[in-house]
């Protein structure tokens, strides 16, 4: 059994799918183990740390030779993948939706392509949910990058020459990112506010020390989804939510948005207008940028300044912290593999309920029920 790691070729990607810890974990469990030349320089590992763990470090053909499992952060171009062994296994995050195109040439190559992103909510694959271990780094990010585009202090700060006021924060969408945005502004010192439409996150903001923003007594409303993401709101939400948040958000300095929706555009929660009535100098970050924004007028990749509020727009937020976040994802993706590991195939055999969620190609065709209905 032959794993290769590769080297990221998306524009911008920092993040590698392996260290050399995941790299001895995987020679013990009786894999080989190939990492392509440079994978991990972008996130502080050199490839003589590869070498010392036990691994072949070679260029990409040599990597790819007679490769079994191939894995990466984001999915690689199907046509850089020659020399792999037939039906070789792609691991990685291969945002199924937004390539769909990509997701069709793995199948006409005849790979197994199992999408990480789609590894299902239930207790036992909480190890190996990608989507949380780097939304939890990216709400710190976004919190470090609000302070730096914030010309004032985040704390309260008495002096000799007067106080200087805590920074007022309110963060919008309470899952695993805003959690972790939560605490991070409250480390800093900021007053934190927060929202959700889930009813259920209401005592999570509060046992954070931060204040619950909620529509109260709107009827009807199923804010929490299978696997406990988010769902489209009622129009009679909608509205009661818009004049909720116009009123608040006005008096805020900092606003951190991270809902999204899988497999649909992210929600509109701040309109032009709602921007305007926020105090010059305010600062707003959009964690959902990439998928459309939360924020209008956010530009993906950009800091745009409008009505005097700065709107930060970066991209992959997560490979801005490639050390810890490559750290992460390796873990995920090997703990997802050894638990499905058979030692007398010496490969990893999937189960039903795992492999049907996150198993998008086989045997030539496209197969997931997510993609075909």
């Amino acid at each position: 059994m032959k794993i290769a790691i590769l080297k990221e070729q998306a524009a911008g990607e920092r993040r590698v799918a392996g260290t050399p810890e995941t790299v001895k974990k995987f020679i013990a469990l009786g894999a080989s183990v190939a990492v392509e030349a440079g994978a991990g320089a972008t996130a502080s590992i050199a490839d003589d740390a590869y070498a010392a763990a036990g691994a072949s470090v070679g260029d990409r053909a040599a990597t790819l030779a007679g490769a079994d499992i191939l894995l990466g952060v984001q999915g690689p171009d199907p046509a850089s993948l020659g020399g792999a062994a037939a039906g070789a296994w792609i691991v990685a995050g291969l945002n199924p939706f937004g390539e769909r195109a990509r997701v069709d040439a793995y199948a006409a190559g005849g790979y197994e392509a199992l999408a990480m992103e789609f590894m299902p909510r239930i207790t036992r694959a909480q190890s190996m949910d990608i989507l949380s271990s780097q939304s939890n780094l990216s709400g710190y990010k976004a919190v470090l990058d609000a302070a730096a585009e914030y010309d004032r202090a985040f704390p309260m700060m008495m002096t000799a020459a007067g106080t200087v006021s805590a920074a007022k924060c309110f963060v919008m969408g309470v899952g695993v990112a805003g959690l972790q945005a939560i605490a991070t502004a409250r480390r800093l010192g900021a007053q934190v506010s927060a929202t959700d439409v889930r009813a259920a996150t209401k005592e999570q903001i509060e046992s954070l020390g931060a204040k619950a923003i909620f529509v109260e007594k709107v009827a009807g409303i199923e804010g929490e989804g299978t696997g406990g993401y988010a769902t489209e709101m009622s129009d009679e939400y909608k509205a009661a939510q818009a004049e909720l948040v116009s009123s608040h958000i006005a008096k805020q300095d900092i606003v951190i948005t991270t809902a999204l929706i899988p497999g649909r555009p992210a929600p509109r929660l701040i309109s032009d207008a709602q921007i305007a009535s926020m105090k010059p100098g305010s600062v707003i970050v959009d964690l959902a940028v990439e998928q459309g924004g939360n924020v209008e007028g956010a530009v993906a990749g950009e800091v745009v300044v409008r009505h005097g509020v700065k709107i930060v727009g970066h991209r992959n937020v997560p490979s801005r912290l490639a050390a810890d976040t490559s750290a992460l994802f390796s873990r995920n993706l090997y703990n997802f593999l050894s638990a499905f590991w058979d030692k007398d195939k010496n490969a990893p055999v999937l189960d039903e309920e795992i492999g049907s969620a996150i198993r998008l190609t086989q045997g030539g065709k496209v197969v997931n029920e997510r993609l075909l209905g």
